[in-house]
């Protein structure tokens, strides 16, 4: 993995094997950013980063100019990870281990944008927008990206926009407006 554009450009992270991530392909992270740089200003972004992993959306939104960043995983060895990179990139990122639905469901704080990347095959992964829209974590005009395979269809899910494909890859579009 390696960080597409900005301030980190070109800087690899090399996550630890072992760690049960499914890296965002770089293709479609660029493409995803390309897509973002048009319609947002990364330094008024906060971030929520659900099902973090390795930390490579994050650290991305960071190179970009993002410094409110939260990134939620379980694992808690994709956590020390995140910390570890914060470190050695000098960020200050928040980093949570928390199961990320009791995350959404008990958090008091509210984001512009939330990037969700959970397992493909997670049996509840159509619960993540009405959950996250019924929570009101997401701010008013705010963006909501979740990605997933062929195999989940968000369309008819409230708030829902639009998809993207790249490769296997793909990013479903919800946007919030009161």
């Amino acid at each position: 993995m390696r960080i597409i554009s900005g301030k980190y450009k070109g800087r690899f992270i090399i996550a630890p094997k072992g760690l049960p991530i499914r890296p965002t392909t770089n293709f479609a992270k660029e493409s995803l950013f390309n897509i973002l740089s048009n319609n947002i200003n990364f330094n008024e972004i906060k971030l929520l980063d659900l099902f973090a992993g390795s930390g490579n959306i994050g650290f991305e939104f960071a190179s970009r100019g993002c410094t409110d960043i939260t990134s939620i995983d379980i694992n808690f060895n994709c956590i020390q990870f995140i910390r570890k990179m914060n470190k050695e990139l000098d960020l200050k990122h928040k980093v949570i281990r928390s199961d990320t639905f009791r995350f959404i469901k008990t958090t008091k704080h509210k984001y512009n944008f939330i990037y969700a990347d959970p397992p493909y095959d997670l049996d509840n992964i159509k619960d993540i927008p009405k959950l996250i829209f019924s929570q009101k974590i997401l701010e008013n005009k705010g963006i909501l990206v979740i990605e997933h395979d062929k195999k989940t269809n968000f369309s008819n899910s409230d708030h829902f926009k639009n998809i993207r494909q790249y490769g296997r890859v793909m990013f479903s579009f919800f946007n919030f407006s009161a």
